[in-house]
C-alpha cells in the first residue's frame, strides 16, 4: 500500500516509546552495544536484513523491493555524551554520568519510524539502507564505518541525514546546498619559558605573558587574514600553567579549536596560528610547540541531492515549514565524512524555541529531544526515499 507522508499516530506513539527507551539507556562512543542490539531487534522485526559490527558498534540494515540496483541511505547517529542528566524525567538515563544530550535518541527513533513505514509500502524499486553510526560526538564513527568497507559492502547512490536544532520552530526543516556545518580543527600551543620566583620577574622568561599575547593575537586571524565572505572561527578554550601562587611557571598550555568550510581556509588558519605563536614566543626569548589536528570534515551538501531533499520536505511538511537556503552554522557533524564519499544531503530540523519544550541548547544537562517533531522527521525521510525509489 502507498500511504500519505504524514505518519499514522500509532506509529508516532511507537517511535516515542523507542525514543524513551533509548534515552533511558544511553551509551558513549563505540560503547553502543545495548543501543545497537535494541535497534537491530526492532529492524529485524520490520523485515530488514541487519548486519551489526560495522566500524565497531555500527549497523547497516537493508530492505530491497523490486529489481532496481539503486540504493538510498538514511543515516542516524547512536552515541550519547558523558554528561550527568538533570533528574526528574520518567524516562531519564539509568546510566550515571551518561545522557542523550544531543538528541541522537530522537534521530534513531525517526529513522526507525521511517523504516517501519517503508517496510509496509508498495511502489518502491530499489534498496533502502539504514546507516546507524557509532561515535558521532568525537568525530570517529563515520571513518570507522568507511574503513570497515561500508561502501564496498553496502553501496549507496545517495545518503540523507538530519539533526534536531533547538532555536528553530518545531518541525521546520532548514537546508542549503554546499556547506551547512563547519569543519572542526583542534590546536594546542605549549609555551616554554623559564620559571622562577614571582618576586624576580626580571630573572625569568614568563610564559604567562607570552601565552596571553598569543591568545590576543589569535583574535586577529579571522578579522585580518580570512576573506570576510568565508565563515571562520578561532576559539581559545583552555589556558593552563604548572605554576604555584608565588612562582612564575615554566610552561603554559593553550588549547582551542577552529571552524571553517573550505580546505584553503583550514590551511590558512593553521599557518597563521603557527606563525603568530612562534613569532611572539621568539620575541620574548621563549619557544613553542604547536599541535594542529583535523577532527571533523565540513558537511557539504550535494546541490542536486539538496534540491531533491527540498522537494521531499515541501511535500512532507508543506512549503511554509521548509527553508531551502538557510545560513550555515558553525558546529560540526561527522556526517561530513560520508558526504565526501557519497552524494548526500544533511538537514536541520527545528526542535522548538521554548526552553523546556525543545528550545534548551544541545549538550545541556537539561536538554531533551522534542517528541513533537518525530512525525516531521519520519515524514521527511519517507518522502525522500519514495522520491528516490518510486517505481512509477
Amino acid at each position: 500500500m502507498t500511504s500519505s507522508p504524514t505518519p499514522d499516530p500509532t506509529l508516532v506513539a511507537r517511535a516515542r516509546a523507542w525514543r524513551h527507551h533509548l534515552h533511558a539507556h544511553p551509551e558513549t562512543a563505540f560503547e553502543e552495544h545495548q543501543t545497537a542490539a535494541y535497534v537491530a531487534a526492532v529492524l529485524e522485526d520490520q523485515g530488514y536484513a541487519v548486519v551489526p559490527g560495522i566500524g565497531g558498534t555500527g549497523i547497516v540494515a537493508s530492505l530491497t523491493r523490486g529489481t532496481s540496483d539503486r540504493a538510498v541511505g538514511l543515516r542516524s547517529d547512536m552515541d550519547a555524551l558523558p554528561i550527568q542528566e538533570v533528574a526528574g524525567r520518567q524516562h531519564g538515563s539509568v546510566n550515571a554520568g551518561v545522557m542523550h544530550a544531543c538528541g541522537h535518541d530522537g534521530h534513531l527513533a525517526m529513522v526507525l519510524g521511517a523504516a517501519a513505514v517503508l517496510a509496509e509500502q508498495d511502489g518502491l524499486d530499489g534498496t533502502v539502507r539504514l546507516i546507524l553510526q557509532p561515535a558521532e560526538e568525537p568525530g570517529r564513527g563515520a571513518r570507522a564505518m568507511l574503513d570497515d568497507g561500508l561502501l564496498e559492502r553496502f553501496p549507496l547512490d545517495v545518503l540523507y541525514g538530519l539533526h534536531n536544532l533547538p532555536g528553530l520552530p518545531a518541525g521546520h526543516l532548514h537546508v542549503r546546498a554546499g556547506g551547512i556545518m563547519a569543519s572542526e580543527d583542534n590546536f594546542t600551543i605549549v609555551v616554554h619559558g623559564r620559571g622562577g620566583h614571582a618576586a624576580r620577574p626580571e630573572a625569568v622568561v614568563d610564559p604567562l605573558v607570552v601565552g596571553a599575547e598569543i591568545v590576543l593575537a589569535l583574535q586577529t586571524v579571522v578579522a585580518r587574514n580570512v576573506d570576510p565572505v568565508s565563515p571562520a572561527v578561532v576559539s581559545c578554550t583552555g589556558f593552563e600553567t604548572d605554576g604555584a601562587r608565588n612562582a612564575i611557571p615554566s610552561t603554559v598550555r593553550i588549547s582551542g579549536d577552529t571552524r571553517s568550510f573550505h580546505p584553503q581556509v583550514q590551511e590558512l588558519l593553521e599557518a597563521r596560528i603557527r606563525a603568530l605563536a612562534a613569532g611572539i614566543a621568539s620575541a620574548h626569548g621563549a619557544s613553542v610547540e604547536v599541535t594542529y589536528t583535523h577532527e571533523f570534515a565540513p558537511t557539504i551538501n550535494d546541490p542536486e541531492v539538496t534540491s531533491r531533499a527540498v522537494a521531499a520536505a515541501r511535500a512532507a511538511l508543506g512549503p511554509a515549514r521548509v527553508e531551502a537556503n538557510c545560513a550555515p552554522i558553525m558546529p560540526s557533524e561527522d556526517f561530513g565524512v560520508f558526504a565526501h564519499h557519497v552524494p548526500a544531503c544533511f538537514a536541520l530540523l527545528g526542535n522548538g524555541t521554548e526552553p523546556g519544550h525543545g528550545g534548551t541548547p544541545l549538550h545541556s544537562a537539561d536538554y531533551e529531544f522534542n517528541d513533537d517533531i518525530l512525525a516531521a522527521g519520519i515524514a521527511f525521510f519517507v518522502q525522500a526515499v519514495r522520491n528516490e525509489l518510486s517505481s512509477t
